[in-house]
């Protein structure tokens, strides 16, 4: 292993973890849907890595297919542009609607009264929620199993700007083992800090008591998300 793979090994460990911490679509959303969602650390784990791996991948697969063909570097940068045009606006469909769900979810969790009649013409009336203390008993099972579908698809199709510009091409000039060794690095240290990141919040979020604040649980998780998939179209984290 020569010194200027050594460097560029290192520049892909670099780039993966500062490249993550700066975009916050990297592990924001993951936050708000676990905690909303009282995911499991084994849950939130497997669906942050999917994600990680798909979302790395799919640069890859373009920087390979460039390399194969010869394809300039600025048109695989314009394919590259596009599909992060096309995730961020997935994104933010995807926390308005979640956010929409969560406003049905605080209405159908309002306490309302009930009479109940008896034959000796007394009555009496009680107070119930038809989801409180058990919200995911009445969660539909469809919107549980798409939600990591959706930040699947969103994250395979959301690009990894350093990785064919920085790391595949300079690679590329020393071998096939150097492209693989460059590419396992970046994508081992991205998905990584993803990791970290989230499990350290989800960890001190799991701390916090929500309480009568529960129920705003799947309403903040859809803004958080929006207003996440905003910035990045915005200030194109």
């Amino acid at each position: 292993m020569n010194n200027e793979l050594l460097i560029l090994l290192g520049t892909a460990a670099s780039v993966g973890i500062i490249h993550t911490i700066l975009g916050p679509d990297h592990y924001i959303p993951f936050i708000a849907l676990a905690k909303s969602g009282k995911w499991t650390f084994r849950k939130t784990i497997f669906i942050t890595v999917a994600c990680g791996i798909g979302h790395v991948l799919g640069s890859v697969l373009i920087g390979i297919v460039g390399l194969t063909f010869g394809i300039a570097l600025n048109q695989i940068e314009y394919i590259e542009s596009l599909r992060g045009e096309i995730a961020s606006w997935l994104l933010i469909s995807f926390g308005i609607i979640y956010l929409i769900w969560g406003i049905k979810n605080i209405f159908r969790n309002n306490p309302h009264s009930h009479k109940h009649f008896h034959i000796d013409g007394t009555q009496h009336i009680h107070n119930h929620s038809h989801t409180q203390n058990h919200v995911h008993v009445h969660d539909p099972e469809k919107h549980k199993k798409l939600t990591p579908w959706i930040m699947f698809i969103i994250f395979i199709l959301g690009p990894c700007e350093a990785l064919i510009p920085i790391l595949l091409y300079p690679a590329a000039m020393q071998s096939a083992s150097g492209v693989l060794l460059v590419t396992l690095t970046f994508g081992v240290f991205t998905v990584l800090t993803m990791t970290a990141i989230v499990l350290s919040s989800v960890f001190g979020l799991y701390k916090i008591k929500s309480g009568k604040f529960e129920k705003f649980s799947y309403l903040l998780a859809g803004i958080v998300i929006t207003l996440c998939g905003i910035a990045i179209k915005v200030f194109e984290l």
